[in-house]
């Protein structure tokens, strides 16, 4: 273990209870999408007191609005390296959390079940030692964005000028890390190219004709051409996609109808298309707008298909990769590294800043052992592992000082 090594290791075990603390209080305290402002302010005040130049009130719905903050340290070098951007993100779910614990949620229907609480406590860590070190090759750039759960609070925060010059130099690389329980404690795992999925919603209304029950030749029923609609999307997958390529689409809701003896004028679905590829993405749309329209035409109806565009591919630069894989290797609170075998189908905006420079998403372990099974992601029962935080500091100082 390098001298390096050890007064990292020190600096980031002299700060742990006082993490920790941050992260249990952010978590008592959830905020949902473009609402994180308790969250920004916590965050502001630590900045602040670290004496970090920061920018503030980005990232919203609206420009030069919203919650998410923005800070730079600089290099202590004449000829600094590229700048190193880092990234947390801050909101909350709707989901009631189900605890015992002294620092659940006190905010009813809202909760961190999805670990955001632990990424951003990890990136005020890793923001106070690198503000404290005498030697930095490189300006580093700390993104603290709202609105990752569906609110493409990323795009939001690079719209605003994040990448480019509003705090410091442009961004030159990017990296950030999602606790992950499917991955033991001192685990970093992830993979070159698709990491994580495009995730594309649609809502899709089928017009009919309406008629009472009793005379259905009198009708167009819009129930038995979703019916007909939601089987024959089942081909898409199976029949129409390469064996080897990943496609996820469900149809998860299904409405129509309000009494007994009525044949209603529509039926109303909605659903998620999720794919590995551009190429995918874009073929499985138009194969299932093909699909929709005809099948309902065959049944004397009419269809409509609203897309919601969601997040592209989280892809990984393959160089930035290797370089994640590196530094965990020399790590000294990592115990594993893991190649991650195939792309997971769940989505992240991480992918917007991806598609921008160089760059590496990859997973910190939270489970207590490979045997022992953790709350899932988005589930009641989830909470941050506090003893993965030394793993995640470490590796966002290190990939910033290399």
């Amino acid at each position: 273990m390098t001298s390096t090594t050890t007064d990292l290791q020190a600096r980031i075990e002299s700060i742990l209870d006082d993490l920790i603390a941050i992260r249990h209080d952010l978590h008592a305290h959830p905020e949902l999408k473009f609402k994180e402002s308790r969250t920004s302010t916590v965050i502001q005040k630590h900045l602040t007191d670290l004496g970090i130049n920061f920018i503030a009130n980005i990232g919203g719905k609206e420009p030069n609005t919203g919650t998410g903050v923005l800070a730079h340290i600089p290099a202590t070098v004449n000829n600094p390296g590229p700048c190193i951007g880092l990234r947390a993100d801050m909101d909350a779910l709707p989901i009631t959390e189900i605890s015992n614990n002294a620092h659940k949620s006190t905010t009813e229907g809202t909760m961190h079940a999805c670990g955001h609480d632990g990424h951003t406590a990890i990136l005020l860590g890793t923001a106070k030692i690198l503000s404290q070190l005498d030697h930095r090759p490189n300006p580093i750039t700390l993104v603290f964005q709202p609105a990752e759960e569906g609110g493409a609070g990323a795009a939001k925060m690079i719209r605003d000028g994040i990448m480019t010059d509003l705090l410091g130099p442009p961004i030159q690389k990017m990296f950030g890390l999602h606790g992950w329980p499917d991955q033991p404690l001192g685990t970093i795992a992830t993979r070159p190219g698709p990491l994580l999925a495009a995730t594309d919603m649609f809502t899709v209304t089928v017009q009919g004709t309406q008629a009472h029950a009793a005379y259905p030749h009198l009708s167009n029923d819009p129930i038995v051409a979703a019916a007909h609609i939601v089987t024959a999307a089942q081909s898409i997958v199976s029949r129409s996609t390469e064996p080897t390529d990943s496609v996820v689409l469900s149809i998860t809701a299904l409405h129509a109808g309000t009494a007994f003896n009525i044949i209603p004028a529509a039926a109303h679905m909605q659903g998620t298309l999720r794919t590995l590829s551009d190429e995918s993405r874009t073929a499985t749309k138009a194969r299932f707008a093909q699909l929709v329209e005809s099948t309902a035409k065959a049944l004397g109806c009419t269809a409509q298909i609203d897309w919601i565009p969601g997040y592209p591919v989280t892809k990984n630069d393959p160089n930035q990769t290797d370089h994640v894989f590196e530094i965990a290797q020399s790590s000294a609170n990592c115990t594993n590294t893991q190649l991650v075998p195939h792309a997971t189908l769940g989505g992240e905006d991480f992918s917007f800043y991806a598609q921008l420079v160089p760059s590496c998403f990859f997973f910190l372990g939270l489970a207590k052992d490979k045997n022992t099974p953790y709350p899932g992601l988005h589930t009641p029962s989830f909470d941050f592992n506090d003893q993965s935080i030394p793993l995640g500091v470490e590796m966002m100082c290190r990939l910033a000082l290399s």
